[in-house]
């Protein structure tokens, strides 16, 4: 009750031979004929034991409570409660990172940012020296460029022919490099107000289709 369900998850739970088996779908964007014609986004299937559990525990959450799912995930990062944490968690080891000269970058693809606490973790983080590269469609309220501030901040918005829908976050962690795809823009009402799944991405294949992406939009 009160918050608004923005997460575009699927499970499916299968019968086979060697046992029962569940398959996740976790998407950018809404499962939706007509926005499919020209909103571009990502979606994740997978049938990773542990995102199974987490995305049935997650329905379980939604259908069997007033609230939205307060649990901490195996892999899935869930706002209101988790997914603002993690991500705060992240930046936080980035900041580390700089700070010990090991390789530290965030990237990330949104269609909005205006979370002022990330914000002012992306500030903190930029003044430590970790190079941040992002790619804004809509609203931004993070001003980049801005001596002593944001100076290694950049910041660009894709305008064209499809609307540039999908969300990919990127954190280098000294060379272990992390993926993640989700609903969740970095606006105060996606972190805090709504439900929203983000799923880290680990297969190899994937992980370099993402990296062409934000190589090739920043």
């Amino acid at each position: 009750m009160g918050y608004k369900t923005h997460a575009k998850t699927a499970l499916v739970v299968r019968k086979e031979k060697d046992g029962v088996r569940r398959y996740v779908h976790v998407g950018t964007g809404n499962y939706n004929a007509a926005t499919a014609r020209f909103y571009t986004d990502l979606g994740l299937m997978s049938a990773d034991p542990d995102l199974g559990a987490d995305l049935h525990e997650f329905f379980n959450e939604l259908t069997g409570s007033e609230g939205p799912p307060e649990k901490q995930f195996r892999r899935l990062l869930v706002a209101p409660n988790s997914l603002v944490q993690g991500i705060e968690r992240m930046i936080d080891r980035e900041i580390d990172h700089a700070k010990a000269g090991r390789p530290a970058r965030i990237q990330a693809k949104l269609n909005g940012l205006s979370d002022r606490k990330v914000v002012k973790s992306l500030y903190r983080a930029a003044a430590a020296g970790v190079k941040i590269d992002l790619i804004v469609r809509s609203i931004c309220t993070l001003r980049s460029g801005v001596a002593g501030l944001s100076e290694n901040i950049h910041v660009r918005s894709i305008l064209g022919r499809f609307l540039e829908h999908s969300r990919i976050i990127y954190f280098e962690n000294a060379g272990q490099s992390e993926y993640y795809i989700g609903s969740a823009d970095w606006r105060a009402r996606n972190l805090r107000r709504r439900v929203e799944v983000v799923t880290p991405v680990d297969a190899p294949h994937a992980r370099t289709v993402l990296r062409e992406i934000l190589d090739r939009q920043l």
